[in-house]
């Protein structure tokens, strides 16, 4: 019955509020693993992109090119060729819906809730090698190889060095970025990290990230401010040394310049449209005449015949030498932008292969298939109820401690103080330790007596009370008495207390 292109379009709306709210209900289950996580951010992926594709229907439906949809409408309110009849095309479409009943007597309503819901526990396909290890870490092998196998790359490079050396193309020389085979390493290289980026990130906007990137490095390129690529156009009106085969900013004399070799000497005069012929010293004069003298100055029988087009194109040459950099640059960014977002990745890679340069296969293996099972039991662990019949209080691992543990130290014996508000303390060990805490030393201030070890054991305010008063008046009787028992001496050696000394004193008779 979704035959009509206003059921399509009422199904379609709704479609795409039951992919937004399944979307919010996925998102408000956390995620248990990395593994979760992963399957939870491709199911959100999946269902934005389905939720795209139907808004896009849905726009062509509204903009009605073929004024198919203002066809419908006016046919649904009775407008025919002869007027406007409201009844009969009433009549016509309960006709087609008793004809489509008839037709399919056995049709039954469907519940699309449930065919959605089972969106909800999806595992969706995602690809990793072993290496990836689901996404953990990064296999950067077959790049590795591409670099130690290359001129600009050094082949004593270890792969665990690599790690910390392909996101920072600036240290390699500018002449030889602009050769094809870097050209085709940064290509698959950043290739191979945006393939990366959108396993293990799904939900994240790629191309907003990178027209940000795109504005930042044109900024950065017009001001000649790139890494790198400080110095990116020609000077002078010469023809740029990485446009020849050779580079003769090395060379500073036409001896050195015959090191090279006659048939790299060959190459380079042929790209320049210069002669070919000659002995060794003869083509090695001719090409070092275009270091310091641009092509348009040159005499005409230096070139061979035919090339003066690729003289009156320098220029042009040029030109497609700089858009040639300016590619490779941006490459270069946008690799290194993606870097800086997989940073943790790539650091876990890092520790991954140190520690795995210490360990067998086996040993690997093992631990492999081991985080593999903590990750599936710990997400078991979180889903069951601990069973804790006894009560017994959890140890450090969040489980009931043993039940043999729990009778070595009482803890099933209750002592309750009433100097502490009548709080509980649950073993023997507990109890004794509480009178040196804080509670107890504020309850005992708040009574006024100093917290000594004369009231251990004391936990009933009266009785802390009548021991503190029977203290205090022991201490009455026992108090020192200066005027009694302050001694002092006259001069004949004679002994009296203060009182008696005094008064004998005031008599004149001392």
């Amino acid at each position: 019955m979704s035959s009509t292109l206003l059921e399509v379009t009422r199904s379609a709306h709704e479609e795409v509020e039951r992919m937004e709210r399944l979307i919010v209900k996925d998102l408000q289950n956390e995620p248990n693993s990395n593994k979760d996580r992963l399957f939870q951010s491709h199911r959100v992926r999946n269902m934005i992109d389905s939720i795209i594709s139907t808004t896009d229907k849905l726009v062509e439906i509204y903009e009605d090119k073929d004024n198919a949809r203002k066809d419908e409408i006016a046919a649904l309110g009775g407008q025919t060729a002869t007027g406007t009849n409201v009844f009969s095309a009433f009549y016509d479409r309960l006709k087609e819906i008793r004809e489509y009943h008839r037709k399919h007597p056995a049709a039954r309503v469907v519940d699309a809730n449930e065919e959605y819901e089972g969106l909800l526990k999806e595992e969706p396909m995602i690809e990793f090698s072993g290496e990836e290890a689901f996404g953990r870490y990064l296999d950067l092998h077959e790049l590795f190889n591409q670099f130690i196998n290359s001129k600009f790359g050094d082949p004593s490079t270890e792969y665990a060095a690599y790690l910390d050396v392909f996101s920072q193309p600036h240290k390699i020389p500018r002449k030889q970025k602009l050769t094809r085979q870097y050209r085709e390493y940064m290509e698959n290289l950043l290739e191979y990290l945006i393939y990366s980026f959108q396993r293990t990130e799904p939900l994240q906007d790629l191309d907003r990230i990178f027209s940000k990137v795109v504005t930042e490095f044109e900024e950065q390129w017009a001001n000649g401010k790139v890494e790198g690529w400080e110095n990116k156009g020609p000077e002078n009106g010469h023809v740029p040394a990485q446009h020849t085969v050779i580079d003769l900013d090395y060379y500073s004399t036409v001896e050195e310049l015959m090191e090279v070799g006659p048939e790299k000497l060959k190459e380079a005069l042929a790209a320049l449209g210069l002669k070919t012929g000659g002995t060794v010293q003869q083509r090695a004069e001719r090409l070092f005449l275009t270091k310091h003298t641009p092509l348009e100055k040159l005499d005409k029988k230096h070139f061979a015949k035919g090339s003066r087009v690729l003289q009156q194109n320098g220029a042009a040459a040029a030109v497609q030498q700089d858009d040639n950099s300016k590619e490779i640059a941006l490459m270069e960014a946008k690799m290194i932008k993606l870097c800086d977002l997989l940073d943790e990745t790539i650091a876990r890679t890092k520790d991954n292969i140190v520690k795995k340069q210490a360990l067998t296969y086996e040993e690997i293996e093992a631990e492999r298939e081991e985080e593999e099972t903590q990750a599936d039991t710990e997400s078991d662990d979180d889903e069951q109820q601990i069973y804790n019949p006894l009560k017994l209080p959890m140890g450090w691992d969040g489980k009931p401690i043993p039940y043999w543990l729990y009778k070595l130290h009482g803890l099933g014996q209750e002592f309750k103080c009433e100097i502490c508000g009548n709080y509980s303390y649950w073993g023997r060990r507990a109890f004794e330790r509480h009178f040196k805490e804080w509670r107890h030393q504020h309850g005992m201030r708040c009574l006024g007596i100093p917290n000594t070890k004369n009231f251990n054991e004391i936990t009933s305010i009266e009785e802390a009370k009548d021991l503190w008063k029977k203290i205090q008046e022991r201490q009455g009787v026992n108090k020192w008495r200066p005027d009694l028992e302050e001694e002092y001496e006259d001069k004949e050696g004679n002994i009296y207390n203060k009182k008696t000394y005094t008064d004998l004193q005031r008599q004149g008779l001392i």
